[in-house]
């Protein structure tokens, strides 16, 4: 009897889902895949767990639950009002997005209770691949998840599934403790996004972020504050600003929050008139004000206190397609593609080695001489040979792969003229587009100055008065070229950019590199890879003349220290002509531009190496 294989017995379920999908998110014309790719959601579209032919209980759960939670988010999200006050801060921005996708949750967990327990499935999921049970510290748990978590937990009263209650239960006593009061208006405001984005404004307040939230939205539009509602009012109160006392019913909130400020700034004036003329305002904030409100004259460097910057007015982020028009964009990656055309076969060669070799490491494995599963046909012959030799089984089993992210942080100095930054762009396009086909994310970012010898910042230490050991004297300029969740084929001419004439001035490794990793840090992948691509030493003639001639470098170590001392990025470097490994404990060196494309390869394929010694050897440890 003939078996089509044609016939997949979980298309009926997931064409239901898609249909279910459709109708709960109110969009008829809304697109439903199935992918091994990670779930998400587009304009018009989205992306769903694939459920195999074994339509496993998890497997149906993971998808029911992802396909609930985008179809809630499409039906009661609106996207200019949550751009308009969206923070400009990367943790404001992620407590943000974290509250308002709980808030959709927890609304259609009202409207239809059933969605609840599938959403249950894919946050166990997720709790379990990210090994949330096993967080002990708070540090090591994401703020932002736990904020989404104990809104969700507290609009609809559910307990979390495990792992997930780990990660809230240690930031829920310092949550409450700081938003407490605010967090208790959410009832009211579940339904009503405007109300509900300034409510969590205010807990991003509360809980110290501030100054991330950048302008109030409401101050450029003085009717939109007249129209809002008490609750709204309130959280005005709150942060300060002007409100309207026509709502006679909640005048007391407004007295309360009218009193606390009245107090807050009585205590503050005696505070100053108490101080003397040395100590700062800060010395003198007791007890929870300064974690609300950091000191002004904070740390500029996680790694070193000690090391300044004159000013960062003039430094920049900014993304690769910022610098160059579209049509630019693309000349300058035709020239790139046509300087490097004769070594696109050994690099796409080495490229295809490492997908190989990742492949290996995510393909499925088998167990034999099981007791029950699929007849293993190979042993049959035992039986043969032997009839009173029982049948063995065998079934197959995934194995174990975390989801992983690969920044790639380019050294965009002007000793990277000519053929290292052509090939360190090409490397970079090659290796991104061979770890996305393997599901692995990958970011690319440069760093450089806006200028040469110091630029605005210079000419600023030179109008105030030249001032001794300013620290760094520069412009920074930090490029992102692609971003990890950015498709490659949307972001392939940014890697052009590189061959633009100016764009390749000076070098300060150590900011660079901090950058990079806080960037990492914020990813929720479970492994983080982050690859350092250099010709040289940081070099900045305006910071090197005025400051010891070892003051850029020493930073760099200690950036280098504090990354590999809090692991939570894992960190390799690659010189071109140059000995990095006087500064990395995972580094090779090499003195031909030609190598690059073997040493990343090599580099990157030896972190996914499943044999610890053959890892050690392939990463230069000693033993």
């Amino acid at each position: 009897m003939s078996v089509n294989k044609n016939n997949n017995p979980a298309d009926p379920f997931k064409k239901a889902l898609a249909q279910a999908t459709k109708v709960m998110a109110d969009d008829p014309d809304l697109g439903v895949t199935y992918s091994v790719d990670p779930p998400g959601m587009t304009a018009d579209s989205v992306r769903l767990p694939q459920v195999s032919r074994r339509m496993t209980r998890h497997e149906v759960l993971l998808a029911r639950g992802t396909a609930d939670s985008f179809a809630l988010q499409r039906k009661y999200h609106d996207n200019p009002t949550h751009n308009r006050y969206l923070p400009q801060g990367q943790m404001a921005r992620d407590i943000y997005e974290a509250m308002e996708s709980a808030r959709c949750e927890a609304v259609g967990a009202r409207d239809m209770p059933g969605t609840a327990g599938n959403i249950d499935a894919k946050i166990e999921n997720e709790a379990m691949r990210k090994g949330w049970s096993g967080i002990k510290e708070r540090g090591e748990a994401p703020l932002p998840v736990a904020a989404g978590l104990l809104l969700r937990h507290l609009a609809t009263g559910r307990d979390l599934p495990e792992g997930a209650d780990n990660v809230m239960g240690l930031w829920r006593e310092f949550i409450e403790g700081k938003a407490g009061d605010t967090l208790a208006n959410i009832d009211a405001l579940l339904a009503d996004q405007k109300g509900f984005a300034k409510l969590t404004r205010q807990v991003i307040q509360d809980l110290g972020y501030g100054d991330q939230l950048g302008d109030d939205p409401d101050m450029e539009d003085p009717e939109d504050e007249q129209d809002s509602e008490s609750d709204d009012d309130q959280d005005q109160d709150s942060t300060g600003s002007e409100e309207d006392d026509d709502q006679e019913n909640e005048d007391a909130s407004p007295e309360q929050s009218q009193e606390q400020t009245q107090d807050a700034s009585e205590a503050q004036v005696s505070m100053d008139e108490l101080a003397d003329d040395e100590m700062s305002e800060e010395t003198e904030m007791p007890d929870g004000e300064a974690p609300l409100e950091p000191p002004a004259p904070q740390p500029v460097s996680d790694a070193d206190p000690d090391y300044k910057i004159f000013a960062s007015a003039f430094d920049e982020e900014i993304r690769a397609e910022d610098l160059a028009d579209p049509a630019e964009l693309e000349r300058l990656r035709a020239y790139l593609d046509q300087q490097l055309e004769p070594l696109k076969g050994a690099v796409s060669r080495l490229a295809n080695k490492l997908q190989r070799r990742l492949q290996a490491q995510q393909s499925r494995s088998w167990e034999f001489d099981l007791e029950e599963g699929i007849l293993d046909a190979g042993r049959l012959a035992r039986v043969v040979a032997n009839p009173t030799t029982p049948l063995s089984f065998k079934m197959e089993k995934d194995t174990e792969f975390q989801d992983t992210v690969v920044t790639l942080l380019i050294d965009n100095s002007g000793s990277m003229r000519g053929r290292p930054i052509s090939i360190a762009a090409i490397c970079a396009d090659v290796l991104a587009r061979t770890l996305e086909r393997c599901q692995v994310k990958v970011e690319v970012l440069g760093f450089t100055t806006r200028a040469w010898k110091g630029g605005q910042s210079r000419e600023k230490w030179l109008k105030d008065g030249r001032a001794q050991q300013p620290g760094r004297l520069n412009d920074l300029r930090h490029i992102i070229y692609k971003a990890a969740d950015a498709p490659m084929r949307r972001t392939r001419n940014n890697l052009g950019l590189m061959m633009k004439e100016g764009l390749l001035k000076e070098n300060i490794d150590g900011e660079a590199l901090e950058w990079a990793h806080r960037r990492s840090v914020a990813r929720p992948e479970a492994r983080k890879i982050l690859m350092v691509i250099s010709d040289g030493a940081p070099v900045d003639d305006s910071t090197l003349s005025v400051n010891p001639a070892n003051y850029l470098e020493k930073h760099l170590r200690d950036v280098i220290a504090m990354v590999e001392r809090r692991r939570q990025v894992e960190l390799l470097a690659i010189g071109i002509g140059h000995d990095v490994t006087r500064y990395y404990d995972r580094a090779v060196t090499i003195t031909d531009v030609e190598q690059l494309a073997g040493a990343m390869t090599e580099q990157l394929a030896a972190l996914f190496e499943s044999d610890a010694r053959a890892r050690a050897r392939a990463m230069g440890h000693k033993r």
